[in-house]
């Protein structure tokens, strides 16, 4: 059900907006199941911290495009913005975690 992530696609991006919304969803699964098997960590880590810095213009665009919706909206769009940063700097963390090999 992309529809609703479509228009979290800032409108600058070439193409139609459907594509970034089933690419990114794709790299989040994908990265999920990487992050899962120790031998990939490290590079899905890295790719996580890659899609996180991707996405945030989206968010950065959602948070400008909800400036005149209803405040509770307004925060939900603005809210997100700093959480990025954590999630990001989480996702280095872990790639930067040193691997035992068993």
């Amino acid at each position: 059900m992309p529809k609703p992530f479509n228009a979290l696609i800032p409108e600058w991006l070439p193409g139609d907006a459907v594509f970034y919304t089933y690419i990114s969803g794709l790299a989040e699964v994908l990265i999920a199941f990487l992050l899962l098997k120790p031998s990939t960590t490290t590079r899905a880590a890295w790719a996580a911290a890659a899609l996180f810095i991707a996405v945030y213009p989206g968010n950065l665009y959602m948070a400008y495009d909800w400036r005149d919706r209803e405040l509770a909206q307004q925060l939900i769009a603005y809210g997100r913005l700093p959480f990025q940063i954590p999630l990001i700097w989480w996702a280095v963390a872990i790639a930067r975690k040193p691997r035992t090999t068993d």
